[in-house]
């Protein structure tokens, strides 16, 4: 299988010179995620949305590649305070990933409070 990039549109990738998601062999790579509405570019001020945000950005992407959220196998959540915690933790239930979640000083930008990044397995036929 090559190797194949997968781009949501969003500016930053450009920008920044990165690829939303990297296909290599039987994986998918996930760059780190933060909640913006990527057809409107615009960033909601609450934390949980943006994880809602986040999470479906993930699945358009990782449906893009040929998987899906259920396909997961890391997740690495980071949070700017740990009261954005709760929003992010729930969301995966049973298919419990390997994870780990940070609590940092910052992102790239203030007003982004999550960021999340996965690895997935690709959909067998």
């Amino acid at each position: 299988m090559t190797r194949r990039l997968i781009s949501t549109g969003s500016p930053f990738e450009t920008a920044f010179g990165y690829s939303r998601a990297v296909i290599d062999g039987d994986l998918v790579f996930v760059s780190g995620t933060t909640g913006y509405d990527y057809v409107t570019m615009t960033l909601p001020e609450d934390a949980a949305e943006q994880a809602r945000n986040i999470f479906r950005t993930l699945d358009a992407v990782l449906t893009e590649a040929g998987s899906s959220l259920s396909r997961v196998v890391r997740a690495q959540y980071f949070v700017t305070d740990r009261s954005y915690c709760e929003p992010v933790l729930t969301v995966f239930g049973e298919i419990r990933p390997a994870a780990g979640i940070y609590v940092i000083a910052g992102l790239l930008k203030p007003e982004m409070k999550i960021e999340i990044e996965v690895t997935a397995r690709l959909t067998r036929p």
